[in-house]
């Protein structure tokens, strides 16, 4: 008989904590990114919220990046690039 190797699916948990600013007031001219988390459908999901928010609040860019798949973190460069660019990131999920 085979071994089994069983991972856990906890986290590692950390005592740290901070503070997330607010949400602007004004959004016309900004850049606002999504972060994908691959799940079927949020890239239309994200799309249609992207049209909404530039036609009807006057945002300037939005800046769409997708995980390498659902259950690991995002790549460094991609929350690197999305911390320099935007001045809001949304992450997300849908199916």
């Amino acid at each position: 008989m085979g071994r089994i190797r069983v991972l856990s699916p906890i986290g590692v948990m950390t005592s740290a904590t901070f503070a997330a600013p607010g949400l602007p007031r004004e959004w016309a001219g900004r850049t606002i990114g999504v972060l994908d988390n691959t799940k079927t459908n949020f890239d239309r999901l994200a799309g249609e919220i992207g049209t909404l928010l530039r036609a009807q609040l006057g945002v300037k860019t939005m800046l769409h990046r997708r995980k390498a798949n659902a259950s690991t973190g995002a790549a460094p460069e991609i929350i690197a690039e999305l911390h320099k660019e935007c001045d809001v990131v949304f992450a997300g999920s849908a199916d």
